[in-house]
């Protein structure tokens, strides 16, 4: 598989400092790690929202927040 071990991170991370400079990776790092954590959250609620419509009895549907 590509990518798996580190050398092979180096380049890459290489052209992306060439690409954007230094100034503007870890502030890109940064809005990647907000995004990410508000994508979990987002799908984490949206699997117990899930839960609870599965959990109404049959023929009636779950009460909305």
């Amino acid at each position: 598989m590509f990518l798996k071990e580190p050398s092979h991170w180096i380049p890459i991370v290489v052209i992306f400092a060439l690409l954007f400079g230094a100034k503007r990776l870890p502030d890109s790092a940064r809005q990647l790690g907000r995004s990410m954590r508000i994508f979990k959250s987002e799908m984490k609620e949206m699997k117990s929202d899930d839960s609870i419509v599965d959990e109404a009895p049959k023929g009636e549907t779950a009460p909305e927040k």
